[in-house]
């Protein structure tokens, strides 16, 4: 029997463009393999009043349903603390007190890895740690036992990523996001992933967490990001890629939906007919090009995809 796929989106805003394309892929391919599909809200950082309301509405509205009331983080703290005792336990966590500034200026060492930790904290003793305690209160980071991990991507293929010392629970207390997605996928029985390209570099770390709390390691696919025209993340400054500004606009969500479509090679229409021309292999693997500025003499917006 198949596990199930998710949404998980952080209620910190409007979802644009690019997010709603994502969730539409997340869809597609847990529909198309006969699984459940589950929406997760990520609210460990501070959530925007609102903002959830308003993406369940954006995502119904696109025609995506799902199989269970979404759930929240906040609404889960005592399953994370449980897999940080057991980490600790294990004795497979440390506290770290370095400071952003601290890792950004490791990083310019020679032969540093760009975004790898490189383990400043890991050796202190006691009595420096006492010191440091005093400073300011610490993280904790995993004592990683390896230094780069395989895993399996559906679009990708194999991935092999480094796996350094990374947080599990920041210095404000918070739960880590590398540590609640690996806890929060498990509990709920999710074995296919699929999320923005831009995360494909966490999926080592990820996939190591898991085995060490002795959870199963789901099937990935991240799929291509939507970019503005000058080839940077999809933002604000990029127009109206929200459905509330160009429905502000007069382009009407059914529009919305079949432009996101098109930039997928799949017919307009509801998603439950685009489900029988879904094949992840004839996905482009490219990122998508948006371009908010133009529209079609019909009022729809003129995209780029790419291959």
């Amino acid at each position: 029997m198949p596990g199930a796929g998710r949404f998980a989106p952080s209620p910190s805003g409007e979802l644009h463009l690019g997010n709603l394309r994502t969730a539409i892929l997340a869809w597609l391919f847990a529909r198309s393999t006969g699984r459940p599909f589950f929406l997760r809200i990520e609210d460990l950082d501070t959530a925007r009043a609102g903002a959830e309301e308003a993406q369940l509405r954006e995502l119904s509205d696109l025609g995506l349903d799902w199989d269970s009331p979404p759930i929240r983080q906040s609404e889960h703290l005592p399953r994370y603390e449980a897999s940080i005792a057991a980490l600790t336990q294990a004795g497979l966590l440390y506290e770290c007190f370095c400071t952003r500034r601290d890792i950004a200026e490791a990083a310019t060492a020679p032969h540093a890895l760009p975004g790898v930790y490189p383990g400043t904290c890991r050796n202190l003793t006691d009595a420096q740690r006492e010191l440091r305690r005093r400073e300011r209160p610490p993280a904790l980071r995993l004592h990683a036992g390896v230094e780069a991990l395989t895993i399996q991507d559906l679009l990708h293929g194999e991935y092999t990523g480094p796996v350094d010392d990374f947080v599990v629970r920041r210095n404000d207390g918070v739960p880590a996001y590398n540590l609640a997605v690996v806890v929060d996928d498990a509990e709920q029985g999710i074995d296919q992933v699929v999320r923005g390209g831009d995360l494909l570099s966490s999926a080592p770390r990820q996939a190591y967490l898991a085995g060490l709390l002795g959870v199963p390691v789901p099937l990935y696919a991240h799929v291509p990001l939507a970019l503005g025209k000058d080839g940077r993340r999809l933002a604000k400054r990029d127009g109206s890629v929200t459905l509330e500004a160009l429905g502000a606009e007069g382009l009407p969500v059914e529009a919305v939906r079949a432009v996101i479509l098109k930039s997928l090679d799949l017919p307009p229409g509801p998603l439950s007919s685009v489900l029988e021309e879904f094949d992840p292999d004839l996905l482009p693997r490219d990122p998508w090009i948006v371009e908010p500025s133009l529209f079609s003499s019909t009022g729809m917006r003129s995209v780029t995809p790419n291959r």
